[in-house]
């Protein structure tokens, strides 16, 4: 604590650094961040854009800059991303942008990633499920996994998938996301031996559209695997990110 006090009277830190450090929370108009979720869970702080205006998101984000040295967006629709990079910008961060998953990562000049010695297979069933599966593949990322995203692999064609199955065996934690009936996941699931998180896509339509179909396989599942909600994108990533952590721990030196 006296540490922290002197940094900040000598203007070393500001004042939301400060109380990060001794709160594990920094307090803006736009709500509190938590600036300790990395130490204690190990999972960093995401901001979630929906709900929020893109003047909120950008102070939650360069609140995250200055307390940890990186912000994690989700969920954000264009003017919330330009919001965002231009206030990182700001402070010379760098900004990698997806807008099609609709996640911002903003890196201050001196941040140092994590990087885990073990892999996250991300695969997604069709191109209307990659948004979500990308949300997964870039917090699984952030946590410092490899990351291999396997992509258009569906059930339609089973040949698509048997011919990529060699590369999936290689990761550590597998993601796979899917809508409609959702049947990719438990097919995964029974050609790999690595953990299997299903990750239900809103797609489809008609009776057990949205997700309905695709979550309900999935729970269902004959085959061995874990089933976050529908496009639940962050959560998949976390917890393949935490496989990945664990696997890293356990590697031999």
């Amino acid at each position: 604590m006296r540490e922290t006090l002197a940094a900040l009277e000598a203007g070393e830190i500001g004042v939301e650094e400060a109380e990060s450090r001794l709160a594990g929370y920094a307090t803006t108009d736009a709500g509190r961040f938590d600036a300790a979720r990395e130490r204690r869970r190990g999972i960093p702080e995401a901001i979630l854009a929906e709900g929020k205006t893109p003047a909120e998101v950008a102070a939650l984000a360069t609140t995250a800059l200055e307390t940890t040295g990186r912000a994690l967006v989700t969920r954000a629709d264009e003017a919330t991303a330009a919001a965002v990079a231009s206030a990182a910008g700001d402070g010379d961060a760098t900004v990698d942008r997806d807008d099609r998953t609709g996640t911002v990562v903003a890196r201050a000049a001196d941040f140092e990633p994590p990087s885990l010695d073990a892999a996250v297979a991300v695969v997604a069933a069709g191109t209307a499920d990659a948004p979500v599966a990308g949300e997964a593949a870039v917090v699984a990322r952030e946590i410092g996994a490899a990351v291999d995203r396997v992509d258009d692999v569906g059930v339609a064609n089973l040949d698509r998938i048997l011919d990529q199955v060699d590369r999936v065996r290689e990761a550590d934690a597998v993601i796979v996301a899917a809508g409609r009936e959702g049947a990719l996941p438990t097919v995964v699931a029974g050609l790999v031996d690595a953990p299997v998180i299903a990750l239900p896509v809103s797609t489809g339509y008609g009776v057990g559209g949205e997700g309905v179909a695709a979550l309900e396989g999935a729970l269902q599942s004959c085959s061995v695997l874990t089933t976050v909600n529908v496009d639940a994108g962050f959560v998949a990533g976390a917890q393949a990110g935490l496989i990945a952590r664990a696997v890293d721990a356990a590697r031999p030196e």
